[in-house]
């Protein structure tokens, strides 16, 4: 299949994912509001994530993926690599047991250490936040076990079921404040809703769990559960697996951190990230995780056949296309973001002055936008090397630079600061990859790619100083009526497509030869 292609099934699936996440954290925003159970439902959902994304997603998928495809290579009747799924399972979900059994006993000094300022003074909130948290953590087991199941479905090249399961989460999510929309306004509301949603979360974990493994079976792969045996490969996994969870482990200490630094900031200022980082987010899983996700197991191929100028042209494909995608989503949250939280995210419970301050915190985020996402595509090219340790080192300087801009900025900037110091210490992440991969001979960024990613920042540019006239114009009526706030959006986004449209194709950036030269097959 295409690197498009892939890209298209993937991304499609999540955007039809982040638009029900959109609807949900408007929900959120305005049944529980930037309060403070609006945040201890923020901090709830954060910590099976964080445990979620360190554990599962990124580091298991990055070591299985590899060694499943060698199986698969080997072995024309897939027998074999059953048998090494089956024992990856037998390992794996003791491990998640047990480590869910300690984390409910560990819940209050967890949540009280991380609960943001003045929540404890707050009635029961506390106990409410703990008693949310331990409902909600059986979702890191479910979505482990999930991950299993679509890291052999995607190298299967079966990416439409993995990337479609997370949709779920959000409609058990939006049943739950649908309900809490019934609940009336005032506190007890509130807490309420913020319970059922603790529950939904971790039914929906159950869901796409069942999901995954229906579709798994009906493309006639089947994972037996066995006694737990450190067999070879096993120990094999383990061995990649380590280095890249202490990787992804930088990356979730990061969390940690921004944790930490939220609990000394006001109530309210959990929400605030979270809501921003809902329109980060946006882009950042439909451009970048679809990238990432579809290029790995092609990356392996090529590396496992030597066609190093294969996987050099992948690479640099997805590099382009991040980048066409990319940098006018930033450009253009930059400038509108605070625009669209006031038009969708304003009312009930979230006032205006919320919606201002998040804005904010979306434009210090969008200026990482593009590193986010580099960093997803360029961290394939070391894993399908079986080299999970490079990572490790490059998260840990980006870790380094981001706590030291916290220390600086957030007494400054509040929970603006966190989402600068995030998107500096993304940006030298990229740099260290792509120095790395540079310096290793495994990659090298061709005059003809780097020209056309300096084409397509000119041509975001013109749109950004078109958004930002407009903006200054029109920015009263985001705040007006609902006909005022439609034509607004309607405004700012004809004209940012417009403008990246006619740039583009000026500078040669948006053309036929760019789509077929993307269609290409990815091998």
């Amino acid at each position: 299949m295409s690197l498009l292609k892939n890209v298209g099934t993937i991304g499609g699936f999540t955007a039809v994912s982040r638009i029900f996440g959109f609807v949900r954290d408007v929900l959120v925003a305005r049944v529980l509001g930037a309060t403070a159970m609006g945040d201890a439902w923020q901090l709830a959902f954060m910590l099976p994530n964080i445990f979620r994304r360190l554990f599962a997603e990124g580091a298991f998928a990055s070591a299985f993926v590899p060694l499943f495809n060698r199986r698969m290579e080997e072995d024309g009747d897939v027998s074999e690599a059953q048998a090494f799924a089956g024992e990856v399972l037998a390992v794996l979900l003791p491990i998640l047991v047990v480590f869910a059994a300690i984390a409910l006993i560990a819940m209050p000094w967890v949540v009280g250490y991380f609960a943001p300022e003045g929540l404890e003074n707050d009635g029961d909130s506390l106990d409410v936040a703990i008693m949310m948290a331990r409902i909600a953590f059986p979702y890191l087991m479910f979505m482990s076990l999930a991950t299993l199941v679509a890291a052999v479905l995607n190298s299967l090249s079966k990416f439409a079921a993995a990337a479609a399961a997370p949709i779920l989460l959000n409609v058990c999510l939006i049943a739950a404040l649908a309900y809490g929309l019934t609940l009336g306004e005032g506190v007890e509301a509130r807490r309420e809703t913020a319970m059922w949603q603790s529950f939904a979360l971790s039914f929906s974990g159950f869901l796409q769990l069942a999901l995954l493994w229906f579709v798994m079976r009906r493309q006639g792969f089947n994972i037996r559960l066995v006694a737990p045996r450190l067999t070879r490969g096993v120990r094999e996994l383990g061995i990649l697996v380590v280095p890249a969870v202490f990787g992804a482990g930088i990356y979730q200490i990061s969390r940690f951190v921004d944790l930490f630094f939220l609990s000394t900031l006001p109530v309210g200022s959990y929400t605030y990230l979270s809501m921003a980082d809902r329109w980060n987010q946006l882009p950042l899983g439909i451009i970048g995780i679809a990238l990432g996700t579809a290029i790995l197991p092609a990356l392996s191929r090529f590396i496992s056949r030597e066609e190093s100028d294969e996987a050099s042209r992948l690479q640099s494909n997805a590099i382009e296309l991040a980048m066409l995608l990319t940098v006018p989503c930033a450009v253009a949250l930059f400038f509108t973001g605070s625009a669209f939280v006031r038009v969708f995210m304003a009312g009930q419970n979230f006032t205006v002055d919320d919606a201002l301050v998040t804005g904010a915190v979306v434009q210090g985020l969008v200026l990482g936008l593009p590193a986010y996402v580099l960093i997803k595509i360029l961290t394939p090219n070391f894993f399908a090397r079986k080299d999970t340790r490079t990572p490790v080192y490059t998260a840990g300087a980006s870790l380094f630079v981001t706590v030291v801009l916290n220390i600086l900025l957030v007494p400054r900037l509040g929970v603006l600061g966190l989402a600068v110091a995030g998107s500096v210490g993304a940006w030298c992440n990229v740099a260290l990859l792509y120095a790395i991969l540079r310096h290793k001979g495994h990659y090298s960024m061709s005059g003809f790619t780097a020209s056309r990613v300096v084409r397509m920042i000119l041509a975001a540019a013109v749109m950004g100083a078109g958004l930002w006239w407009l903006m200054d114009t029109i920015d009263p009526w985001f705040t007006g009526s609902v006909g005022e706030k439609a034509l607004g959006i309607a405004a700012i986004t004809g004209l940012g497509i417009a403008l990246y449209g006619v740039a583009g194709a000026a500078l040669g950036v948006l053309n036929r030869d760019t789509i077929t030269r993307l269609m290409r097959r990815a091998g």
